[in-house]
């Protein structure tokens, strides 16, 4: 069992398999490999992901916006838009079709499920 370890989320996010042990990966959009369990992420963002929206099949998506303005839009769904402040937390259904419009550069906190992510091409960017 490894000690304690730092993580530099500049560089790295956290995978936790289905056991919850964690693992580091290479902090990008898409990880290379599936993860199990759940990611956890810090992303800095001052423009929009280049995707036209994401969806989680394997469950809830939770968002903590640290600092900064975006609204988190709903593309295909009936659900309304929310607008987020900073110190504001959402929680993302699953299975839901989203996307982040960056208002103010953003900071992040992200607790992701995987794996059944589905991420659109830009092109094919909706709005409800």
């Amino acid at each position: 069992m490894p000690g304690a370890r730092r993580v530099d989320t500049k560089t790295n996010i956290v995978g936790f398999d289905s056991n919850l042990t964690a693992s580091l990966y290479v902090n990008e959009h898409d990880p290379g490999e599936p993860i199990e369990g759940m990611t956890f992420g810090v992303a800095i963002m001052s423009s929009n992901a280049p995707h036209g929206g994401e969806r989680h099949l394997g469950g809830d998506e939770m968002l903590y916006l640290v600092d900064g303005k975006a609204k988190l839009i709903f593309t295909d769904d009936p659900e309304p838009d929310v607008s987020l402040n900073s110190g504001d937390v959402v929680i993302v259904p699953r299975g839901l079709w989203h996307r982040v419009e960056i208002v103010e550069p953003c900071h992040f906190v992200y607790l992701t499920p995987g794996p059944g992510n589905e991420v659109r091409p830009l092109s094919q960017a909706t709005n409800h």
